[in-house]
């Protein structure tokens, strides 16, 4: 990169630092998180636990976007500065050293855009994940435990926390099913863009014959709703089975009935949790899952209409996969809906899933 090409990077670094400024309104968001630190300093602050978290939720997120705006606009003006002195100094290293730090800047303007685009009612929300394997056994509940392998990791990576919801294992290897609540500021609104059918293509390790195979497992996702949310849920319309914990655990598992089914009887809607050793714990957390896969019904049903109104058809299916990760004959993982490929499945495997999350937010915001 040139010095003048660094230049028009500079200035358009500078243009879009002017747009966010515009667009945010840093000293209302100032202003918020100060009352809300005041509020934490009351003695009765923590009184009301849930209440509580959610102040402390809503005042890192804030802090979290002030303070990377703040700290972008340093960073721009310490780099007008080098600019500076590199015109001057002619110094090659300075130079490098200079663009270097400029990519570094575009990269980190182009994940704060992300974030601040995030602004669906529950984009902010902790996120509730569920897996389910396809037809196939024990290959796609296998898949489905690298699925849940890839997801951890990524949360970890966010410095998101995981629960295991609800956990039921396969019978040879791998998971039946998984239920996870990612907590963290914007779980659901990254998470919302793995919803769908994830394909992968490998030999498979449990073949004798070292053939190909072909695995599916659906991903759905939620955002956990606050209490205050009124989604009308009536007590006739539900069906409430306790049974023993079947995870792995501890000496408690498999001790009491303290796990917990939630059948919504119109919808056939069924939630299932046991990561509390109280069914009353257990039942909370049902009845918060529920309401979530009700909401998320209600917003499936309007979009429906929404495309039969635009006259939009979208097979639903296991043909219409959102994602494959192909390891044999070659590997790459591809997203179907924006053509986003890496190479590298191992890094994905591992958690790396950023790029295909923000390939896909970005194409729903055009």
């Amino acid at each position: 990169m040139e010095l003048v090409e660094i230049k028009q990077e500079l200035d358009k670094m500078a243009k879009r630092l002017a747009d966010f400024r515009g667009s945010l309104d840093l000293e209302q968001k100032r202003t918020r998180i100060a009352e809300l630190e005041e509020a934490m300093a009351d003695p009765s602050f923590w009184d009301d636990q849930q209440a509580a978290q959610k102040v402390i939720n809503e005042v890192n997120g804030l802090k979290e976007l002030v303070n990377s705006f703040d700290e972008h606009v340093e960073t721009h003006e310490n780099l007008d500065v080098s600019y500076e002195l590199v015109k001057e100094e002619a110094d090659e290293d300075l130079r490098l050293e200079l663009e270097e730090e400029v990519q570094t800047l575009t990269k980190a303007l182009n994940d704060f855009e992300l974030m601040i685009l995030l602004s669906e009612p529950y984009d902010k929300n902790n996120a509730i994940l569920e897996l389910h394997p396809g037809a196939g056994g024990t290959e796609s509940q296998d898949w489905a435990s690298m699925l849940l392998r890839m997801y951890t990791r990524w949360a970890e990576s966010k410095q998101f926390k995981v629960e295991t919801l609800d956990y039921l294992p396969g019978e040879e290897a791998g998971v039946k099913s998984v239920t996870l609540l990612i907590k963290g500021h914007n779980a659901y609104g990254y998470l919302k863009a793995e919803k769908g059918v994830h394909r992968l293509v490998r030999i498979s390790p449990f073949d004798s014959s070292g053939r190909r195979h072909t695995s599916f497992v659906s991903c759905e996702v939620m955002p956990e709703l606050d209490d205050d949310i009124d989604i009308d849920v009536k007590t006739e319309d539900l069906k409430i089975d306790t049974y023993r914990s079947s995870g792995a655990g501890g000496q408690h598992v498999n001790t009491t009935d303290s796990a917990v089914r939630i059948t919504h009887l119109p919808t056939n809607t069924v939630v299932t949790c046991q990561s509390e050793r109280s069914q009353i714990k257990n039942r909370e957390q049902a009845m918060k899952m529920l309401k979530a896969k009700l909401y998320q019904l209600e917003i499936e049903k309007q979009q429906q209409e929404l495309n039969e109104i635009r006259g939009e058809q979208k097979e639903i299916g296991w043909g219409s996969q959102i994602r494959s990760y192909v390891f044999h004959p070659y590997s790459m993982v591809k997203d179907h809906r924006t053509n986003h490929e890496i190479g590298n499945t191992q890094a994905v495997m591992d958690g790396d899933i950023d790029p295909f999350i923000d390939a896909y937010l970005r194409s729903t915001m055009n």
